[in-house]
């Protein structure tokens, strides 16, 4: 189990800082007015990487025997900024609890 936890430790917060990077390119183009053009390649990037790690939570949360609504629930957590942080010291918290 531990094997899969180390890709999900790296992919949430890989994902974490390019989802921060999208907003950061989100505010400059609709509040302050200015075009920063690698918005759209990091916009796919993410994209990308939010497939790969969709991948991994399914992973893990198959060796972990997790149910499907918290599986579902460590997918969300890369959709929001900062939530993914959060997620993963939670996950990584649970996973490496003694039994």
């Amino acid at each position: 189990m531990e094997s899969a936890l180390k890709p999900f430790r790296v992919l949430a917060y890989i994902v974490g800082v390019m989802l921060l990077v999208l907003c950061l390119g989100m505010v400059l183009k609709y509040v302050v007015g200015v075009e920063w053009w690698p918005s759209l390649v990091i916009a796919q990037i993410h994209g990308f990487l939010y497939m790969i790690y969709l991948v991994t939570v399914l992973n893990l949360g198959m060796k972990a025997r997790w149910s499907w609504p918290y599986m579902l629930g460590v997918m969300l957590g890369g959709t929001v900024p900062f939530l993914s942080f959060y997620v993963e010291r939670r996950v990584t918290r649970r996973v490496l609890a003694p039994v």
